[in-house]
């Protein structure tokens, strides 16, 4: 059985010097070329366009999506987004800018409270893992509300178990861990700023991404006061006035919007809620195993030192568990929040994010003890030798698909791409094959050294690269449309809709034959503007005197443009659509 690991110190001093560096060492990764790509479509365009409309029109309640209600997902983020484009304008950097910011809330956070808990050591090493595991690098990067609502679940999470280990202002120990005095901030003990964040992040979340950023993180403290019987270290949990802040912060908007629209609460809460979880509506039905290999590549490059990790974690295993009851919080959250999305009927790869900073907080203790704890060191070869395995693998068919493109169904980019990918075979190679060299040979610190070096300078050349393994854009098009369009001119979309389109152009468009997510039946002013149209109707007002500009994927329009009597005029394409007009 392992030995309980070494309590950690409690030195308070170099906060803000670890801080600094932190943030600085991931801003500089996590915003690099940020803004060299245009956004994906359509979720990325979605998530920029919803607060571009809230700019136009001034209201900040209704969240619209091309002048259609929009009522899948809170405000919180969209406002976020909002702010940014005013201050930096309407660019690709702007829209991007709060998903690394908040990503970066993410590393401090967890910085801080892995720090209180564990020590110096420990919470660094946390935000290092954190920060530079894949799944958590590419959302950083990535105009999502996954990530947001992570960072404040973890918040939320975070500052529950930080809460319950303090002791109560004058009162008894709640708990083993409790051990300090009781203090005071600006009047107040520390435990009810603890359990004020809980309830604030835990509001913050509800606005970001609806019920599951407080039910979720619900479950997680739920389960653990019950299976590890910590119920008296709850009180005082300052529940009515922790109610009231939860309310002052979540209710308005909810309250605003149901006012503003009566059709509002049934689709939210039913469908967007009780039906995402329990049916497959929403089309994202996976298998129940869909989250294991999400999580071994998202945990890259740390995934072969997480067993040990954990299991060094859990010192004394379930047997000791009332004596580590908060080492095995960690353990709970990630577990709780893995098999809740594994149930879920609807699955994403962004989902199963607010599992890696528990696993961080894990990991981030195993490394600081390697410094203390010689014993401890052997079994870093499993994780040096399993993160070697992949980066040679990875390394070697970068190089095989730079050096042999016939062996590639689309050669067409690889010329593109050759360059980047020659970097990336010969780095994931070179480092492969020298972290463990530098591991044997000059101890764990030296092959830590080199692990993250070289995904450092791979995340660097992905970042270089974004730009030539984009989607296809419409961005080219709509600064097309932008610059030539009269104002009485309309702009269609053909049996699809774009929303980078409308974000670049800033403008509403007409939809043919086409709906998707655009709730146009849930809206009536919408459906009543006249712009949403079949197939018939575009081919009757087609010969009209009015101009009309169309955007239209290539795929779709071989019968349209194979139909002789149908007369167009071919203004501009691009890789994946075409622009064309009934005038020239």
């Amino acid at each position: 059985m392992n030995a309980p690991l070494p309590a950690p110190r409690t030195s308070s001093t170099g906060w803000a010097r670890d801080l600094g560096w932190l943030l600085l060492a991931f801003a500089l990764l996590f915003g690099l070329r940020l803004g060299s790509h245009p956004l994906a479509n359509p979720d990325e365009a979605r998530y920029a366009e919803i607060p571009r409309e809230m700019l136009a029109s001034g209201d900040w309640v209704t969240p619209r999506l091309n002048g259609v209600n929009y009522f899948e997902k809170p405000p919180l983020v969209y406002w976020a987004e909002a702010v940014s484009l005013r201050v930096f304008g309407l660019n690709d950097w702007a829209a991007r800018l709060p998903a690394a910011a908040f990503a970066l809330g993410g590393l401090a956070l967890t910085y801080a409270a892995t720090r209180r808990m564990f020590g110096r050591a420990a919470g660094r090493w946390a935000a290092v893992v954190l920060g530079s595991s894949l799944l958590y690098f590419v959302l950083a990067r990535t105009l999502l509300l996954d990530g947001a609502v992570s960072v404040l679940m973890s918040a939320t999470l975070f500052c529950f178990i930080l809460g319950v280990r303090e002791p109560v202002a004058g009162g008894a120990d709640p708990g083993p861990a409790s051990a300090r005095p009781a203090t005071r901030i600006a009047g107040l003990s520390r435990r009810r700023w603890f359990f004020y964040g809980l309830y604030a992040s835990a509001a913050l979340a509800v606005l970001t991404k609806g019920l599951i950023g407080v039910l979720l993180s619900g479950l997680v403290m739920f389960v653990w006061l019950l299976v590890f019987n910590q119920w008296r270290r709850l009180r005082p949990l300052y529940l009515p006035t922790g109610i009231v802040l939860f309310l002052l912060i979540a209710a308005p908007w909810h309250l605003l919007v149901a006012q503003r629209n009566p059709d509002w609460a049934h689709f939210y809460f039913v469908r967007e809620h009780w039906e995402r979880f329990t049916t497959t509506t929403h089309g994202r039905f996976e298998p129940w195993w869909y989250f294991v290999p999400i999580l071994f590549v998202g945990t890259f490059p740390w995934m072969g030192f997480l067993p040990i990790a954990v299991k060094r974690f859990l010192a004394g295993g379930w047997a000791a568990r009332k004596e580590q009851a908060d080492r095995w919080y960690f353990a709970t959250w990630a577990l709780v929040i893995f098999l809740f999305f594994s149930k879920s009927q609807s699955k994403l790869i962004p989902y199963i994010l607010p599992v890696l900073p528990a696993l961080a907080a894990m990991l981030g203790c195993y490394l600081a003890e390697l410094r203390r704890n010689a014993a401890a060191r052997p079994r870093l070869r499993d994780g040096f030798g399993l993160f070697g395995l992949v980066a040679v693998l990875l390394g070697a068919a970068f190089l095989t698909v730079a050096l042999r493109p016939n062996l590639v169904r689309n050669v067409e980019p690889i010329a593109v791409l050759r360059p980047y990918a020659c970097v990336l075979g010969g780095v994931l190679l070179l480092g492969g094959v020298l972290t463990g060299w530098f591991a044997v040979r000059r101890g764990a610190r030296a092959g830590l050294g080199t692990l993250l070096g070289t995904v450092a300078v791979m995340y660097a050349t992905l970042g270089f690269a974004q730009l030539h393994v984009a989607r296809p854009s419409t961005r080219e098009l709509a600064e097309i449309v932008t610059a030539r369009a009269q104002p009485a001119d309309r702009v269609l979309h053909y049996q699809d809709f774009f929303h980078d389109f409308t974000f670049y152009a800033q403008r509403e468009v007409g939809v043919i034959g086409y709906h998707g997510e655009l709730e146009v039946k849930e809206d009536p002013r919408a459906l009543a503007s006249g712009r949403f149209i079949d197939e018939a109707e575009f081919r009757r007002q087609w010969p009209g005197p009015d101009r009309l500009w169309v955007v239209a994927r290539k795929r779709a329009v071989g019968r349209l443009f194979g139909d002789p009597s149908f007369r167009y005029h071919l203004i501009a394409e691009t890789r994946g659509h075409y622009l064309f007009s009934n005038q020239p």
